[in-house]
């Protein structure tokens, strides 16, 4: 954990706000979807009042955009921005590979995310090992194809629904435990 935590946290003082840094992230690392303010405060987890206060800044900032569809306001990275190629290589410099998974697992609707194996142990290896509790495995393969470009990492990932990870983890399953009980960078969720 210690290489990602170092640069979310670094991510963060630098944007002296989390939430600008977790709206950042989301954003500009999904620069052609278009959310509304309370799902990215879902998203992100995050107050939506401070949410919203973020996006008002940074829509004024030329960092992104908006437009109103019936009564909702959806925002999106403004990709003609001179800022958005700096501020996006600075986001994927801080959070590298957790930070974009942990994005794409969240947009999946995961309950739970971790990774595992050698990654997780701190060696540099050419494939990373991705365990995801209760997200759409349809919803997920395109993002992680993307990061796999990116990133220059084949990503395994095993894709369990929520009921079934209770199950198994209930009953003692020796495999899960085994897992679990291996270190491990926590995306989302408690395991």
């Amino acid at each position: 954990m210690g290489k990602h935590h170092i640069g979310e946290t670094s991510l963060k003082m630098l944007f002296s706000s989390a939430i600008r840094a977790d709206v950042l992230a989301l954003l500009l690392n999904n620069p052609d979807e278009k959310f509304y303010v309370r799902e990215i405060a879902n998203l992100i987890r995050k107050n939506p009042s401070g949410v919203k206060r973020e996006l008002d800044n940074l829509e004024k900032m030329g960092i992104l955009l908006s437009h109103r569809v019936a009564n909702l306001r959806y925002f999106q990275a403004n990709k003609m921005s001179p800022l958005f190629s700096e501020l996006k290589n600075l986001i994927d410099k801080s959070l590298g590979l957790p930070g974009a998974l942990k994005t794409i697992v969240r947009l999946a609707g995961a309950k739970g995310a971790f990774l595992y194996g050698p990654y997780a142990d701190g060696e540099d290896v050419g494939s990373v090992d991705l365990f995801i509790i209760g997200a759409s495995s349809n919803n997920i393969g395109t993002g992680l194809k993307e990061l796999e470009e990116k990133f220059s990492k084949k990503i395994n990932y095993t894709v369990i629904d929520e009921s079934e990870y209770k199950n198994r983890k209930e009953k003692g399953d020796v495999d899960l435990e085994k897992l679990l009980s291996g270190k491990r960078i926590t995306l989302i969720g408690r395991m």
